[in-house]
C-alpha cells in the first residue's frame, strides 16, 4: 500500500492506504485499482465463494497437492527441528490445516501466525483452528504482508513462511522478487518458504476460471467500487460497468478489468475528486500472473533462495515449492 504524501493541498482522505490508492489509480491513464482494494468483510466472502466454484481449479488442485504431500513437506521443511508456521495472506486459512495437522503429528503443537488485512477472515480462521486441531495456537495479526514479520519470535524453533495460494502472481515481476526479497531479509539462513504456484494452462481453462457461470467473480470486481462507494462516499453505479476477464498471452497474465457501459462521471467526495470514464474504457483491477517451472526457479533464486524440493497434481496445473533462504 502506497500513501499519498507529496500533496499536502489534497484533502486528509487522500492520505489514508484507501483514499491514496483510489486517488493514484483513478488519476492515472489507463486506470487502475489494485486488488488488495477487493478484500474488505464482503470480498473475503466473495472470495471464499469463488475458491469453491467448479470453474476455479486453483484451491482445490492446491488443497489436493498439499493433502497427499503435507507429511513429506513439513518433514522435509523441518529437518531436525521443530517449525513455526507463519503464513501471509492467510484469509481464512482453510487449506493451511493441513499442514497443520501434519505438523501435530509430527511435533504434538505448533504455533500458527496468520498474517492478513482482514480481520475478519482471521478471526474466522482461529476459532475454526483451535476448535479442530488440538495443539495449535493460532496467532493472528492484521497488516499487510510482511509488516512485522521480523518481530515474530520463534522461541529457536525454525520458521517457515508459508505463501500459498498463487498470491505471488497478482505481483507484477519486479515486485513479486522485491516482495521475496523483503521476505528473505527477515529469515534466517536455512529458514523456508513455501510457495504455491499456479501454472500456465489452456486458455479456455484459465479464463473460465475468472469469469465463471454464477458471476460470483464479477461481483468480487465490483466489491472494489463498492468498498469505494461505503467508505469514500462515492457514487459508482455497480450496474454500469461489467467484469472482464482476459488472458494476455505475451505477459503470461490474466487480467480483471472493469468497463464503463457509458460515458460517465463518478464523484468521490471525500477525495475532491470527479472521474470521468468514456464508453467501453477498464478500470484494470487486477493481475494473475501463471508460471512456468523454469520461471518459479528463476523468481526463487533472484530472491536469495534455493529451491529444496516441489510438489504438484497429476495435469501439473499446480506447483508447491519449499525454498531455503542461503
Amino acid at each position: 500500500m502506497h500513501v499519498l504524501s507529496a500533496c499536502p493541498n489534497l484533502p486528509e482522505a487522500a492520505h489514508t492506504p484507501l483514499g491514496s490508492e483510489v486517488y493514484r489509480g483513478l488519476t492515472a491513464r489507463p486506470k487502475t485499482l489494485s486488488p488488495w482494494l477487493f478484500y474488505d468483510a464482503r470480498g473475503s466472502e466473495l472470495f471464499e465463494q469463488i475458491t469453491e466454484l467448479p470453474e476455479y481449479y486453483p484451491t482445490r488442485t492446491e488443497r489436493s497437492i498439499l493433502s497427499a504431500h503435507a507429511d513429506q513437506i513439513v518433514a522435509a521443511a523441518a529437518g531436525c527441528e521443530e517449525l513455526t508456521m507463519i503464513e501471509l495472506g492467510a484469509g481464512t486459512a482453510t487449506k493451511t490445516g493441513l499442514l497443520l495437522k501434519a505438523a501435530v503429528r509430527r511435533q504434538s503443537e505448533v504455533t500458527y501466525h496468520a498474517i492478513d488485512v482482514s480481520g475478519t477472515a482471521l478471526d474466522e480462521a482461529k476459532r475454526r483452528i483451535e476448535a479442530e486441531l488440538e495443539g495449535v495456537a493460532v496467532v493472528p495479526r492484521v497488516g499487510d504482508y510482511t509488516q512485522g514479520l521480523g518481530q515474530i519470535n520463534a522461541d529457536g524453533q525454525r520458521r517457515m513462511v508459508l505463501y500459498i495460494g498463487s498470491s505471488i502472481g497478482n505481483f507484477e515481476p519486479e515486485d513479486a522478487v522485491q516482495l521475496l526479497r523483503d521476505i528473505r531479509k527477515e529469515l534466517r539462513a536455512g529458514e523456508k518458504l513455501l510457495l504455491g504456484v499456479d501454472m500456465v494452462k489452456d486458455r479456455e481453462i484459465l479464463l473460465k476460471a475468472y469469469d465463471d457461470a454464477a458471476h460470483v467473480t464479477a461481483a468480487f470486481n465490483k466489491n472494489a467500487l463498492e468498498r469505494i462507494n461505503s467508505e469514500l462516499d462515492a457514487d459508482f453505479n455497480l450496474n454500469l460497468f461489467r467484469h472482464r476477464a482476459r488472458w494476455n498471452e505475451e505477459c503470461s497474465r490474466i487480467e480483471m478489468h472493469l468497463e464503463s457501459l457509458i460515458a460517465q462521471s463518478v464523484s468521490i467526495p471525500a477525495l475532491e475528486l470527479e472521474v470521468k470514464l468514456q464508453r467501453g474504457e477498464t478500470i484494470h483491477t487486477e493481475n494473475s500472473y501463471k508460471f512456468r517451472d523454469e520461471g518459479v526457479i528463476g523468481l526463487l533464486e533472484r530472491a536469495d533462495f534455493h529451491l529444496s524440493d516441489h510438489w504438484t497434481d497429476e495435469r501439473e496445473w499446480f506447483g508447491v515449492y519449499l525454498a531455503t533462504a542461503w
